[in-house]
């Protein structure tokens, strides 16, 4: 198992069982077609510090408090929107997937602490196939063979999102890149002193097949597959993990 700096100790993404070998097999996107996926999917961006409640309005119980900025790189805060509606006093409430444990949990929060957009891309891992299917407008574009969690250390399913984009040294475990997800392992409440963060990231340094199922919950793609994802997603496109 690696250490890695401080800076990336959170992510399970870099709580690799060490493995050699890096191939890569990029398989068809039609394979992961059939699955249905919106063409465009609405993102909240927070403008400053807010809190989640569990229904629309600030007298119902608190679920957490939201940091407008994201612990690893200090990116903004953007969150999927899953759901709209109109609280006391005419205020505008959107229901937002949450970072963090329990996974897939979601909140409500004003709509005036945010700044609306959407996006085009979203990405699905199928854990049976071990692949991760990019979508862009609704169509796969692309399907990567990965590496995911071995059976002690499964990686979640759910629907999650990227939370931060992480550009690693290149001696880092996990390199080139790491896609911090929401997710968190079910398995692993913490490693070196980080909530156990599922990510996506690369094999540099760690190593593992594609295709083969050894990591501690995470999903590793080889460098030029991870390469080709990190350069074009950003914070809050949506991932869902399916078994």
């Amino acid at each position: 198992m690696s250490r890695i700096p401080r800076l990336t100790s959170g992510l399970t993404a870099l709580l690799m069982l060490g493995s050699t070998g890096a191939a890569t097999t990029a398989a068809a996107p039609q394979q992961a077609g059939s699955r249905h996926v919106p063409a465009a999917q609405q993102l909240a961006t927070l403008n400053h510090d807010t809190g989640a409640f569990v229904t629309p309005g600030p007298d119902t119980r608190r679920v957490t408090e939201l940091s407008d900025g994201r612990p690893i790189t200090g990116q903004r805060t953007v969150l999927p929107v899953v759901g709209r509606a109109t609280g006391p006093r005419g205020l505008r409430w959107l229901e937002v997937l949450l970072p963090g444990r329990p996974n897939s949990h979601t909140g409500w929060i004003q709509q005036r602490a945010t700044t609306e957009s959407s996006t085009r891309w979203q990405i699905t891992v199928n854990l049976t196939r071990r692949t991760v299917t990019v979508f862009y407008a609704g169509r796969a574009i692309k399907t990567f063979s990965a590496v995911v969690g071995k059976p002690t250390t499964p990686t979640p399913t759910g629907r999650f999102f990227v939370e931060e984009n992480v550009t690693l040294a290149p001696w880092q475990s996990g390199a080139p890149y790491a896609l911090a997800l929401s997710a968190r392992s079910n398995a692993l409440q913490e490693f070196d002193g980080g909530p156990a963060q599922t990510a996506l990231h690369g094999t540099a340094n760690i190593g593992g097949t594609p295709g083969t199922a050894v990591s501690h919950g995470c999903i590793r793609l080889t460098t030029p597959d991870i390469t080709w994802l990190a350069t074009r997603i950003t914070p809050g496109i949506p991932v869902t993990i399916t078994a």
